[in-house]
This record gives C-alpha cells, structure tokens and sequence, in this order.
C-alpha cells in the first residue's frame, strides 16, 4: 500500500473524525481543514471496510457540490491533492467524474457530482452508495440532504456482507441564520415561517451530530464594542498546515459581514453578485404582519418547471401586488408539484378565483412525453396558460416596476415572510455573476442559482396578470380590485366603516 499519513490538527477535527454516527457535520472557517478530513474520511472508511468472499474491501461513495466550475476546481482539485492519479489510478474526467483506486485488498470507487446539472441529480438518486460526502452544504437544501440518506447503506450489498459503515458526512463554510444546519444543530429556534410539517424535518435525529470549529482569528474592540482589528486565535485549527500570516492576508480589505462568515465562523450572509432588484428594500417590502388573503379577488399564480419546480402566490389589490406565499420543490415532477399546488390552493385559497401562468416553453412536448406540463396541470384541474413572453427584460421590468413604485402612500409591492426562498432571492441571492476578477463586470442575464427559479415564477406571475405587457404592445395590465376597507385579517367581523382597516395600514 502507498505510504499514507494524515493526523487532524485540532480537537474538533479529531472528534469528527472519531465519531460514527450516520451523519456528521463540520463548520469552520477558510482553511481550518474540513475538507482533506471529509478527504481521508472517506479513505479511512474505505480501509475499514471489511473484506467480501473474495478477500475484497469494496466501497462506492459519492461526492457533492453545488456546481460543475466548483466542483471541478475546488473539491476534484482538494482530492487529487491527497490522491495523486500517479499513485492511486486514473480520474476519469468525463461526467460523472470518477475515480477507481485499486491497491491490494482495496476497492473505492468515488464518483463526483454537480447538483446544477439535472441529470447530477438524476444520477445520485439511482445510485446504490456506502457514504456521500457534501462539500460545502450551506449551498445545498435539505431536501437533498434528505435524498442523500437514502442512497446510502446500500453497498456493498448484502449478499457481499453489507458496509461496514455508512452514513453522511458534510463540511461547510457558515451558512445563514435560517439554513437548516444551524437549525439542527440547535443553534437557531425555527423561524415562525416555516410550516409545521416541514419543521417537524428540522428536528435532528438522535444519530446525526454536527461540530463548530474555532475562528480563525480574536477581535480586538474599544471600550464602546467596535472592532478595530483582528489577531490570531491560539485555538483555530490546522495551523501546522498553514503560513503563520495566512489569516492576517486574508481579512485585508474585506468587509466585515466576509470575515465575520469565513474567519469568525458566524452564521451570515455574504452577497458575492450583484443583485438583479438593487432597489429592493427589505424594510419596505417586507410585510411586517402575515399579509391577508382578499376576499373576491383572483389569485395569481406564476410556475417555473423543471426539476426545481416552484410557484409563487400573488393579489393586486387596491393597486398594490401582495405576494402570500411560495411552494420550492427539488427533483420533483410536474404531476406531484400539481398536487402541491392544488394542496395549497385548496387549503388557503379555496374561495378565490385563481389563474395560474408559467414558463411559455412548458407547452411544447417533451421528447419523452406526449404531454406537457401544461396539459398535465390542466388534468389535474389547475387552469394553467403560458406566459405572454419569455423576455428576460420583459420578465424584470414587470417585477422592477412595482418595486420603484407607491400606491396611496404604500410600497406597492409587498411580500410575505412565508416567502423566505423568494425575500432571499431579492436580498442577493438572485443575482448577477461577476465576470473579471478585477473591475465591476457582470454578466447581463441573471444567475441560474437555488432562487432563479422562484423568481422566474413570480415574473411569470406579473406578466400573466398584465404587468409588463404595455411595454411591447400597449395593452392595459391586469385590473386592480378593490378590497373592503373594514378588512380585517386579525378579526372576524368587518370593523366599522369608519375605521382604518388592515389593508390601508399595510
């Protein structure tokens, strides 16, 4: 066998790698070493392995990032650092990347997949695994995080002997306060606008942990709090492996919201693109109170297909767009999605009129499928037509255009907190990517990211209803109603005329 040495440096490290629960999860800052210990994990796992009939230690595992260039660059670049092809065997650098290593007994087939490529995802829920490895899970949901659990265990089989050990073990950098792993690893309360069903999936299992490394560095504060600079942190982990000025280059002319995420190790966000909305404001657009439903008012609905399917909840009311709720789906086909939507529609929306509009494109067929998706949701029941344009401009100006505007003193458009993929989205996660390094330059079509595709149902939304339409060919947008000023979410019998109802305060 080649000469192999690994020893983590850290006692966080150690304790991660010591643990053999089904899943285990590491969060830590730049350069703290997570991912060569998920590297050697998976080789350690593999040594492990207890010989088949044939004398055989068999093991298949897969490892995730979010996207192709990541993946490629920096996990696949993190593993032949640790496992050279002239040592361990060819890469195989045709999708789904793969690596065969073969010494002795020893058996490990690791395969490599991007969750941007439908296909990536296609293929990780037909694969029969020992254990997955997620690189980066803050850019990863839950749902497949939840797919994950259920492909491995199931090799080798167990007329081989079964695994000797399978589970799921997950790095990243800090996440957002709402992602699911502070949430489960306690961190966090669930927010309130999670619904019940799904929080009841944020409660973590009794064999799953989840370990916090140290920041990478102190800081240093006046008297009032304020932090004036930064010093090393005698406990941050992986030091023998880094340059002693490793973190003091790194938090030169970076913002304090980068550094507080990938030195300090806080949960955050960090906005790396540029946003699609800049005139978004959250205090502005952001209902304070659950937003209402309107009685007598149409429903809009607008859908984004595909394996990410989504749908976003809308009334123009009193001239005002107020967008009520979102549904975000992951691999999921169009006809469980129609259930969903006839789930959320009957259980809140019942009583309205509702048009749903989508992606223009969901009208042609699929080559494998007579049907589109507009025809399945129409069996269903759903009453669904395409989008008048697929105009990317079109698509922003119609969304744009009720952000910059007020409506008898009122932001004119408002959203729902039962939205967060969409508040998300608008806060920067919908974004444009930077395309030079040095400079200001983006690309011109927004990103294809986890909120592109709420937010190209909520365009699809305003364009159904009107919004936008005039631009191309003058014709009027969809007409605004009216709600009873007495209209009152909080109580049930209308309030005297004479009062201020909801609707006028929101």
């Amino acid at each position: 066998m080649t000469n192999f040495k690994y020893k983590p440096d850290g006692e966080v490290l150690k304790s991660f790698m010591k643990d053999s629960n089904f899943f285990r999860g590491i969060r830590g800052p730049v350069g703290s070493g997570k991912s060569v210990a998920c590297c050697v994990e998976v080789f350690r796992r593999a040594l492990q392995q207890k010989p088949n009939k044939d004398g055989i230690r068999r093991s298949r595992w897969a490892i995730i990032r979010n996207t192709n260039p990541q993946l490629r660059t920096t996990t696949i670049k993190t593993w032949l650092d640790w496992f050279p092809e002239d040592d361990w065997g060819r890469f195989h650098w045709s999708v789904p990347y793969t690596h065969h290593i073969k010494k002795a007994d020893l058996e490990l087939e690791v395969i490599f997949l991007a969750l941007d490529r439908p296909e990536d995802v296609k293929k990780l829920l037909s694969l029969e695994l020992t254990g997955i490895w997620i690189n980066e899970a803050r850019e990863i949901p839950k749902s497949i995080i939840d797919a994950c659990t259920m492909r491995v265990g199931r090799f080798p089989s167990m007329r081989e002997g079964g695994p000797s050990w399978s589970g799921v073990i997950a790095d990243t950098n800090a996440p957002e306060e709402d992602h699911w792993w502070p949430i489960m690893s306690g961190e966090v309360p669930v927010p309130d606008h999670i619904p019940i069903e799904q929080a009841r999936m944020l409660v973590k299992p009794d064999n799953w942990n989840f370990y916090t490394q140290p920041s990478g560095m102190n800081e240093i504060k006046d008297d009032q709090g304020n932090v004036l600079d930064y010093e090393a942190n005698k406990k941050a982990e992986n030091h023998s492996n880094m340059l002693k000025t490793y973190y003091t280059n790194l938090v030169r002319g970076k913002t304090k919201s980068w550094i507080d995420v990938y030195v300090m190790n806080r949960l955050g966000a960090i906005q790396e693109g540029k946003p699609v909305y800049g005139m978004f404001a959250a205090d502005m657009h952001i209902a304070k109170e659950p937003v209402p439903i309107a009685d007598g008012v149409p429903l809009y609905i607008g859908i984004d297909f595909g394996l990410t399917p989504a749908a976003v909840f809308g009334q123009k009311v009193r001239g005002r767009w107020l967008i009520q709720s979102e549904i975000v789906a992951i691999d999921m086909g169009i006809v469980r999605f129609a259930e969903l939507l006839r789930q959320e529609i009957a259980t809140r929306f019942a009583h309205l009129d509702v048009h749903i509009y989508g992606d223009p494109a969901g009208d042609f067929r699929a080559q494998t499928d007579e049907d589109t998706p507009f025809r399945i949701l129409r069996g269903a029941g759903l009453r669904a037509t395409p989008a008048p344009s697929n105009s990317v401009d079109l698509r922003l100006e119609a969304v744009s255009s009720y952000l910059n505007k007020m409506a008898d003193g009122k932001p004119a458009f408002m959203i729902d907190r039962r939205c967060p993929t969409l508040i998300k989205g608008f806060e920067g996660g919908y974004s444009y990517k930077r395309i030079q390094v040095s400079g200001e330059r983006y690309d011109d079509k927004p990103d294809k990211n986890m909120y592109s595709h709420i937010h190209d149902a909520l365009q699809y939304l305003m364009l159904g209803a009107g919004e936008g339409r005039q631009l191309i060919s003058g014709q009027k947008p969809a007409v605004a109603f009216n709600a009873k000023v007495d209209f009152d979410v909080f109580r049930k019998k209308p309030k005297g005329r004479q009062r201020q109802g909801l609707w006028a305060r929101m």
